[in-house]
């Protein structure tokens, strides 16, 4: 894909892995429009994204997915990428009362349902467009299932989900591509809860994807996550023991 001149919506902007994206992108000469749901984040985040639009909402909110669509059909009729990049992530221990089902609930909505909700509303829309593609940010749990459970569980299901939206689009509209960004542990303020601050910067995962949009290569492993899907083929159990370590 060609990674300039492009309108591009990147939820979840506003800090951590979807910022860097946004700021790598807006650096290649794209119009960016950014989502998050702090307002003062949001404007912060505007200050260092010259161009970029914002657009306060929650993506699990049907509500503010409908004004979202309504505004990027209105002013951005030439959006051709979209980036799902928006995250809930809770640490439970499931085999203690926890209110698991709440917290299940409500990742598997921002993560995996909502997903699924926008990029249908957004499908018409990119596929008017000559090149398009939805980026799904998933995460090396969506392959072998680490600490955070049902975090693990739902991009899991992202990750099926945009195998079968791949081959969807690719048998009926052609243009519109599917990839799938894979990032291990990443240090931000999301992952602190995991100890964020072992991992790699989010700007590595934002360059990472934005070299594989240029070769169209769909299934983007970012850092040691080639290696930990190579060995969750051949040692399955050294995998879950490598990805929850005893504490």
């Amino acid at each position: 894909m060609d990674i300039t001149n492009n309108t591009i919506l990147i939820t979840g902007g506003s800090a951590g892995i979807g910022f860097e994206i946004a700021k790598a992108f807006t650096a290649a000469g794209n119009k960016v429009i950014i989502t998050g749901r702090d307002q003062q984040r949001l404007d912060e985040a505007l200050l260092q994204l010259p161009g970029a639009t914002g657009f306060k909402g929650d993506i699990s909110s049907e509500a503010d997915t409908e004004a979202l669509v309504a505004v990027l059909l209105k002013d951005f009729p030439t959006l051709n990428i979209v980036v799902n990049n928006a995250g809930q992530a809770y640490k439970y221990n499931i085999a203690e009362p926890s209110n698991a089902f709440e917290k299940a609930q409500d990742e598997m909505l921002t993560n995996y349902l909502a997903v699924v909700r926008l990029n249908e509303k957004l499908l018409p829309q990119l596929k008017a467009q000559s090149s398009a593609a939805i980026v799904n940010v998933t995460s090396i749990v969506a392959l072998v299932p680490g600490q955070l459970t049902t975090y693990s569980a739902s991009k899991a299901a992202l990750h099926s989900y945009s195998q079968s939206l791949r081959i969807a689009l690719e048998r009926s509209s052609g243009q519109v591509k599917v990839f799938e960004l894979m990032p291990p542990l990443v240090n931000t303020s999301f992952s602190a809860i995991i100890n964020g601050h072992n991992g790699i910067p989010a700007a590595e995962v934002a360059t990472d994807l934005i070299t594989a949009l240029e070769k169209d290569e769909y299934e983007i492993h970012v850092g040691n996550t080639r290696y930990i899907y190579e060995l969750s083929l051949s040692s399955p159990e050294e995998a879950l023991t490598l990805m929850n370590p005893v504490a």
